[in-house]
């Protein structure tokens, strides 16, 4: 019986290409097929612009398989489901016959990222190895050249703010609200309102050329922007 492929999810860090790990640098140079998806046909994986120019550089880029699924951003459980179970027998096909097979994701494998689906649905069928990567609100804290937390400091990580605010801000020294564009202007007035803020910034496009650090919340809130919340010690 043949051997099976391994899948191998790759954390390629928030956009700057010298960010990614040396051991997803060399994977990404001899895997047989890679995985990219992304939100629409008409858009191109900002996770596959990150890691180009190490693909490029391999002498095979020309014959080696890239596939590029369809995870639209959408919220409806059902249909995501479906898209997940696709994307999963896709790869499968290719596991099965043998090859590896890299699958890109922004950002860290295990925080908010679409590998996790997958991940999950092919558990126990197939070898998996999971490569982390920079996390996005890191890479933020780093552009401002200042921590997230410190001490026994806690940090909440929050990727859209519901009824649990109250909670949240009570018991917070730091918070990262990921997907800024979704927060509306009611929900930054009553942050910055709240009583012992220290510090809101916000980074757009982060280690990318275009990245711009704002104090307080983004107006122009581009999809890869992100806000981090400090709050005053007691």
């Amino acid at each position: 019986m043949a051997k099976k492929g391994k899948l191998i999810g790759i954390g390629v860090g928030p956009g700057d290409t010298e960010l990614l790990t040396l051991k997803a640098a060399k994977i990404l140079k001899t895997v047989p097929v890679v995985f990219s998806p992304k939100s629409s046909k008409e858009k191109e994986s900002i996770a596959l612009s990150i890691v180009k120019p190490v693909l490029e550089e391999r002498k095979d880029y020309k014959r080696m398989m890239l596939v590029e699924p369809i995870f639209p951003m959408i919220e409806d459980k059902e249909e995501l489901e479906k898209v997940w179970t696709t994307a999963s027998e896709m790869i499968a096909m290719y596991l099965d016959s043998g090859r590896d097979v890299a699958f890109i994701t922004l950002g860290d494998t295990s925080v908010f990222s679409t590998y996790s689906y997958v991940q999950k649905k092919l558990a126990g069928r197939y070898e998996i190895e999971t490569i982390p990567g920079i996390t996005s609100f890191t890479a933020c804290a780093a552009a401002r050249n200042k921590a997230l937390v410190e001490q026994n400091q806690i940090l909440t990580i929050v990727p859209k703010i519901d009824e649990r605010l109250e909670e949240i801000l009570e018991y917070s020294d730091s918070i990262v609200l990921m997907k800024a564009s979704r927060n509306t202007s009611e929900l930054e007035s009553k942050i910055e309102k709240k009583e012992g803020v220290k510090e809101i910034y916000s980074v757009q496009n982060c280690t990318r050329e275009n990245e711009k650090i704002i104090e307080g919340f983004s107006n122009e809130k581009p999809y890869l922007t992100t806000t981090i919340i400090k709050f005053e010690d007691d």
